[in-house]
């Protein structure tokens, strides 16, 4: 692999080279590996671009791993990836993107990954997108995540973007089945002139379902957020939605979060808060040594944790 390659896989799936166990790494459009395992199969689709990734019932304790890089400017993509996840498997999936544009022309990834998660399995699923070079060029990933989580099935979502994407539109949609559990943790950091959306959906379906939605974001300059956290109650369930945020510099953030209750039994709660840096957080640092840019992103990095 040559050296960018290598930087954008630790970027965003901490590899630090060939993935062990399954994987299917994605470069400029095009295959640059692939591997299975007795347990988890990966074939390319046939009628679009993309993958099947498909779990055998019962594997315990395996990975996948499914990066996409991007070194050439001009490239623009749709790519869909299918999940089929047996029943009673406890598994990872690490997925993401990064692109690296030293040209003038835009680069983009748009991915529609979508997971049927069978009965009691549970997935963890780690999405982190990152773009750097130091071209003109614009650097834009819009990520569509669908979830069906049948009886006992769990997954717990991590979505990270820190730097270097232009602009972004996620859209997530989980509807979760009688027991099942659905947690996601979002963390955001823009910077410059970009923009974010997050559109999300979240449906307990099932009785004694529940959902978890942690959103942190920064935005700093003249970057603008916009988040729209939905959770829907349709049975016997517990939902908690948490939006907060830093504002810095001349940002714009709107968080609208909502909770719907279509059941007399549904439990749900929803939280947002949009505030700056406290001058007394800045001012404890520095007693400490740290310059005030220091201590700025300290508070920073501690918040995006």
């Amino acid at each position: 692999m040559e050296k960018i390659d290598l930087k954008l896989l630790k970027e965003i799936a901490e590899l630090e080279g060939t993935p062990q166990g399954a994987y299917n790494i994605r470069k400029n459009g095009g295959a640059g590996g692939r591997a299975c395992t007795e347990h988890i199969v990966i074939d390319t689709k046939t009628d679009k671009p993309g993958i099947d990734i498909r779990i055998a019932p019962g594997t315990q304790h395996e990975s996948v791993h499914i990066p996409v890089i991007i070194t050439e400017t001009g490239l623009t993509e749709l790519v869909y990836n299918d999940f089929f996840i047996g029943e009673d498997c406890d598994v990872d999936i690490i997925a993401g993107c990064g692109i690296h544009n030293t040209g003038c022309e835009t680069s983009q990834h748009d991915g529609v990954h979508t997971f049927y998660v069978g009965k009691n399995s549970r997935v963890r699923y780690v999405e982190r997108h990152y773009g750097e070079g130091e071209g003109s060029g614009a650097r834009i990933m819009n990520p569509q995540t669908i979830v069906y989580l049948e009886e006992g099935a769990s997954i717990n979502m991590e979505t990270t973007q820190i730097r270097g994407i232009d602009s972004t539109k996620r859209e997530t949609k989980v509807v979760a089945g009688a027991g099942a559990e659905v947690v996601i943790t979002e963390k955001l950091l823009t910077h410059g002139a970009q923009t974010a959306e997050s559109d999300m959906e979240i449906i307990l379906q099932g009785e004694d379902s529940s959902g978890r939605v942690i959103s942190r974001s920064v935005a700093q300059d003249t970057s603008q957020q916009v988040f729209y956290p939905r959770m829907t109650g349709e049975a016997r369930c517990f939902g908690h939605v948490q939006c907060d945020s830093i504002i810095m510099g001349n940002a714009k953030i709107k968080s609208i979060p909502a909770i719907i209750a279509d059941s007399m039994e549904a439990q749900l709660i929803h939280e947002a808060a949009i505030g700056r840096i406290a001058g007394d957080q800045i001012t404890k640092l520095m007693t400490l040594g740290l310059t005030e840019e220091e201590a700025e992103e300290k508070i920073l990095e501690g918040f995006l944790q």
